[in-house]
């Protein structure tokens, strides 16, 4: 997969592009909370792109402003990282720094993740934006699935009615690519109802593999037979709730 061919699914206007090199010192010194975030934005970033900035004027969608959020852009941004980088801290740096939603492509050799993050302003600090909940990372594999989730990213699939729902609409469709990674079918939510349930229902995916993986290390170390056969009992109550949790993901799936 290549970064390039990401982009050219967003089908974004050429009204719309950039295409200026953003300076690593920049982002160290204003986005780079400690030395050693500083020191990996300097050392594991190959370059910074601001691909595009999608504004009311340029894609005729209308800002979102309220009491917490003022989506008056949305910036399209390219990261290229070397081997010993960490994507998802540099990612979550780029996602602070940025004072708009950020749609990021980030690219690591062969492969291409996307990477987004609602932002709302900070309680403390008027002029500031804070992430509002972690952000969304998804590498775009290159297959069937992969190619689907291109099809369904073009700008003119999402909805329009104001820079929120239009991030909101890729954010789901991302989401739509991560349940795809445990349904093996990409499949997009039909409605911002269904897509609520499947980040629902990964966010429950997330937690109960986590869970599963903890206590299939703990039995494997456990010396004690009762403890080994409690453990297995409990993975295999939580290898239930997660079947069941996968079948929301699958809801609307051909």
């Amino acid at each position: 997969m290549k970064l390039s061919d990401v982009l050219a699914a967003l089908g974004l206007p050429s009204s719309a592009m950039v295409n200026q090199r953003i300076p690593k010192k920049l982002l160290a010194e204003n986005g780079a909370p400690t030395a050693a975030d500083k020191c990996g934005i300097l050392e594991d970033i190959e370059e910074i792109q601001w691909l595009a900035a999608l504004k009311p004027g340029n894609i005729a969608v209308s800002q979102y402003l309220n009491s917490i959020r003022s989506y008056e852009e949305i910036a399209v941004l390219s990261l290229e990282l070397r081997p010993s980088a960490r994507p998802a801290r540099l990612a979550e740096l780029v996602h602070r720094a940025i004072p708009y939603p950020v749609l990021l492509l980030i690219s690591s050799g062969d492969s291409v993740t996307v990477s987004m993050a609602h932002i709302r302003q900070s309680q403390n600090e008027a002029e500031k934006t804070v992430l509002d909940g972690e952000a969304t990372k998804v590498a775009v594999p290159d297959d069937a699935a992969g190619q689907a989730f291109l099809r369904a990213m073009d700008i003119a699939k999402q909805p329009r009615t104001d820079l929120h729902a239009l991030y909101q609409g890729w954010m789901d469709t991302l989401n739509a690519l991560e349940a795809a990674g445990l349904t093996g079918i990409f499949s997009a939510s039909s409605s911002r109802e269904q897509a609520q349930a499947r980040h629902q229902a990964l966010q429950q995916c997330r937690e109960i593999q986590n869970r599963i993986d903890t206590l299939r290390s703990s039995a494997a170390k456990e010396r004690q037979l009762a403890r080994q056969v409690a453990a297995n009992t409990e993975i295999r109550s939580l290898t239930t709730e997660l079947a069941a949790a996968k079948a929301i993901l699958n809801q609307g799936t051909p």
